[in-house]
């Protein structure tokens, strides 16, 4: 049964557990570390750790969908609190000894590793801490850089939010603006009048906007206002309208905006690996590290997971994408183990006096 996200074990064997977890503080060495303690670097966790490695989750404590209420579109936890997400994903690792540590990687690099498994890593902390690790997973998402509107930041994954699959029920037939700022903005426009009769496009710029784009509004009913966007208007802490460049003010109930999304990566320069520009439609929406089908980077032993990898993946999409490299992890470092154990035997074969060389 389960209880509060926790599975009932027999008492000895939850003991073992308690044993793995008070051994695993006092490590500095890891089969694995995790760098980012959300969905993406949670599930990776939680797969390496049913694995029986030895895996350390830094956490920097700055998820991407902190501002929002709720997360969605994520079977059987519709509607979930982020931090409620978490601290049940925190449980659920920490039951198969993985350690989670708060703080914030500066720099990482290569080691020698060992003659069987040349590939190694060192990681330091923020607080000087410094761990290593056979391999790594990088999971530490992504910063949404905002358009440069007073009062757009402080409604952000609230009153303003971007997506119409994470927040668009919520405002299913209110009042709803669309900030075009970007060539995809007519798009978005169109997503969120799905969800809503009245729907009006502010378009910063006439060229974002082709005949094609301007036809289908029309007949779609959206309302087109052109100019620029002076500030975003909230009382109490709810949004309430914008203010147009004329000073008329548009009453609204909720504004979509695009942001652009950068991937953390900074702290990966010593390994060498740097985010690619993400396009869309010929524009640049974000960055991410460029990964294969499993998740690993172009750099051996570093695999990359979540919405570092991609400004559009989503909760559900970063899980499964965690613990796809978390497996993958796991069966490179088989591989390497038994690398290990066969140069091993061989040096067991090898009569005293004699070289193996």
């Amino acid at each position: 049964m389960h209880h509060g996200g926790h599975v009932a074990r027999p008492a000895s064997i939850l003991a073992d557990l308690e044993q793995v977890a008070q051994a695993a503080t006092m490590r500095e060495n890891f089969d694995v570390i995790v760098i980012g303690g959300s969905v993406a670097g949670l599930s990776a966790a939680l797969i390496t750790g049913r694995s029986r490695r030895s895996v350390l989750v830094v956490d920097a404590g700055e998820p991407r969908n902190a501002p929002a209420a709720g997360v969605h579109n994520l079977l059987g936890r519709e509607g979930v609190a982020p931090a409620e997400l978490t601290r049940i994903g925190r449980d659920e690792v920490a039951a198969y000894g993985v350690e989670v540590t708060a703080g914030r990687v500066v720099a990482a690099s290569a080691t020698a590793g060992t003659d069987t498994d040349p590939v190694g890593f060192s990681v330091t902390l923020d607080s000087g801490r410094v761990v290593t690790a056979r391999r790594l997973v990088v999971a530490s998402g992504a910063v949404d850089v905002l358009p440069d509107v007073p009062g757009l930041a402080e409604q952000w994954g609230r009153g303003v939010v971007h997506c119409p699959f994470c927040h668009g029920w919520e405002i299913r037939d209110r009042r709803i603006g669309v900030l075009v700022t970007t060539p995809n903005g007519a798009h978005q426009v169109q997503m969120f009048r799905a969800l809503s009769d009245r729907v009006t496009a502010f378009v910063t710029d006439p060229d974002l906007l082709d005949d094609t784009a301007r036809s289908a509004f029309r007949a779609r009913g959206v309302a087109v206002v052109e100019g620029p966007v002076a500030r975003v208007l909230s009382t109490d802490g709810v949004l309430t309208g914008v203010e147009l460049g004329s000073g008329e003010v548009v009453p609204l109930d909720a504004l979509a905006a695009a942001s652009t999304a950068e991937p953390r990566v900074a702290f990966l320069e010593g390994l060498g690996l740097r985010a690619e520009d993400v396009v869309v439609n010929g524009f640049r929406v974000g960055g991410g590290l460029t990964v294969d089908v499993t998740g690993q980077t172009g750099v051996r032993g570093v695999w990359a997971a979540g919405n570092v990898t991609s400004p559009m993946v989503t909760v559900i999409a970063s899980a499964a994408a965690g613990t796809q490299a978390g497996a993958a992890v796991h069966g490179d470092l088989v591989q390497a183990d038994i690398a290990a154990a066969l140069a091993a035997a061989a040096d067991r074969s090898v009569p005293t006096g004699q070289s193996t060389r």
